[in-house]
């Protein structure tokens, strides 16, 4: 009989993946061997934690993938450890897929495979989901406690990026013998020379009287680099080109320029993936902890920049000028914006952004001027759009694009301008695994014509045969499903279905106005130079018609 083995690791668990991967699949392997069995594939998750589901692990999906495929190359599957692979109630919504594609799973815990009409074999697995939650909850809990501890008696800087004005600074070999073996080292907090003097300045300038958009337009005046731009490297995902408020901010209410430590400012939280199926699990987002949770060392463990008295004053500062929500018993109005997240700035192609002014909706692209030279860009402080001005124009276009005299033409621009689908990222790794286990097979027959042990031959071209299978099944998983490329036909339903739509949209309220432009997916880039707005609408991504509108904007930047 073969065998597929499934195994995972995680950072929680503290090993290296290679040890553990090892240890798991020498469990498995000492359970199946003296029955003849043998271990052609191996599926092996590495960084996600047990919490998450099957479906949701990269290699646990491809092996429920695999079992639905008759030419998966193996016969059973076999898991190194229990606890590893399920937690929670993870077994119940697994097992049940093993049962109805007919592959058994072995387990080291029942000494074989689970039957699945014995109750025993159903109440261990259960169990051993329930100690594994147990076991990563006090997991958990340890080393929160334990870090809790080390920052606040010690002082001890417990990883992370340092803040903008300091860098790291090498404080000799980890207290931890263990860790100290490997090569570990202990680090803390040192002023950084060339941004120590930048964060001075902030909290100067802004107990002298500055706000935090003046403080920000000035240091970008004065081409001092800003915290992405100061260290791109690590942050790639951030607009390095100018300050913004929310450096600014955040520089000031960081409490680590006193010269205390601070942690748990930040924590994870979990919440449902689906409600309406508890069964995928969770998704896990960091979210900022109210400062009365927050860890502060009771000692200075670093030079501070900032002292004590600044800090809070700056503090009371920002508290003053936070703004609140209305008093109790009053309701803040809701206005409805028609074009909101539709509107494109074509200058500096960022979303204008809603503005209410006079009973009217505005559309609002504040640009500060700092910004602009330093991205040579000739934007206007601020320019605004109001909404009544695009409505009437914009429906007239609707209107026209789908009377019925017109539909067909409307249908042949959509049908022409799809594109096909690229494949997914997982579709080209497959045909990848493909490419090269074919080249491998054809050099292991190569290696047999040249003379080769037949044995050692056929044990290899099993292997990989098993994980072409694999791929094979991957691959299908990928590719499954309706194409992203929307067919004539497919779009001529939509726009026939659409056309209802526009006899009505001009005596649309708001709310159904606003719906309606958001399934067409209507995007609308506003030229204030030539004061016109050119209007896209998107059945899906890849079939855009174009117009476009002139809309008089008096006196609009």
């Amino acid at each position: 009989m073969t065998f597929a083995f499934y195994g995972r690791v995680s950072t929680e668990d503290q090993q290296d993946p290679e040890a553990s991967r090892l240890w798991q699949l020498g469990r498995a392997t000492s359970l199946i061997e003296p029955l003849g069995g043998e271990i052609v594939t191996e599926y092996f998750d590495i960084g996600h934690t047990r919490a998450l589901p099957w479906k949701r692990r990269p290699h646990a999906s491809a092996l429920l993938a695999a079992l639905a495929d008759a030419q998966r190359g193996f016969d059973a599957v076999v898991i190194g450890e229990p606890q590893r692979a399920f937690f929670g109630s993870q077994f119940g919504n697994t097992f049940p897929l093993f049962a109805h594609y007919g592959v058994p799973l072995w387990v080291p815990e029942v000494g074989g495979p689970i039957d699945p009409d014995n109750e025993a074999h159903d109440l261990i697995m259960s169990v051993f989901g329930g100690m594994s939650k147990g076991e990563r909850n006090r997991i958990k809990v340890r080393v929160h406690a334990a870090m809790a501890s080390q920052a606040l008696t010690e002082g001890r800087f417990l990883g992370g990026r340092p803040p903008y004005g300091y860098r790291l600074a090498d404080l000799g070999p980890h207290p931890n013998p263990s860790k100290a073996a490997d090569g570990k080292r202990l680090h803390g907090l040192e002023p950084d020379p060339d941004t120590a003097p930048i964060v001075v300045r902030i909290f100067t300038e802004y107990l002298r009287g500055l706000g935090i958009f003046a403080i920000a337009e000035g240091l970008t005046r004065d081409n001092i680099p800003s915290p992405s731009a100061h260290d791109p490297a690590r942050n790639p995902h951030r607009d390095t080109r100018a300050w913004a408020k929310t450096a600014v901010r955040a520089i000031l209410a960081n409490p680590r320029y006193t010269g205390r430590q601070i942690w748990n400012r930040q924590h994870k939280y979990e919440s449902l993936l689906d409600i309406a199926d508890v069964s995928l699990g969770y998704t896990t987002a960091m979210r900022w902890n109210p400062q009365n949770k927050w860890i502060i060392s009771k000692k200075i463990v670093h030079t501070p920049l900032v002292d004590d008295e600044t800090f809070a004053d700056a503090q009371d500062i920002l508290g003053s000028r936070t703004r609140t929500g209305p008093a109790h018993g009053v309701k803040r109005t809701r206005n409805t914006y028609v074009l909101r997240g539709a509107l494109i700035h074509a200058l500096c192609q960022r979303k204008m952004q809603g503005h209410w002014s006079h009973d009217q909706a505005y559309y609002r692209c504040r640009y500060a001027t700092e910004y602009a030279l330093a991205n040579h860009v000739h934007h206007p402080r601020n320019v605004y759009l109001r909404e009544s001005w695009v409505l009437p124009p914009l429906d007239d276009w609707l209107g026209k694009v789908f009377l019925p005299h017109r539909l067909d033409d409307t249908i042949d621009l959509m049908a022409a301008g799809a594109a096909p689908t690229q494949d997914t990222a997982a579709a080209q790794a497959a045909r990848a695994r493909i490419a090269d286990c074919d080249a491998k097979l054809a050099t292991h027959r190569a290696a047999l014509e040249a003379g080769a042990d037949p044995a050692l031959i056929s044990k290899w071209t099993a292997e990989t045969q098993a994980r072409r299978a694999r791929a094979e099944a991957e691959l299908r998983t990928a590719t499954k499903g309706p194409s992203g490329r929307m067919s004539r036909d497919e779009i001529a339903r939509l726009v026939r279905s659409v056309s209802d739509l526009a006899a009505v949209i001009r005596q649309a309220e708001p709310e159904d106005k606003a719906e309606i432009y958001q399934q067409l997916g209507l995007r609308l880039t506003y030229d204030c130079g030539k004061h016109k707005v050119l209007a896209e609408m998107n059945l899906n991504q890849h079939s855009p018609a174009t117009c476009g509108l002139p809309v008089g904007v008096r006196g609009g930047t």
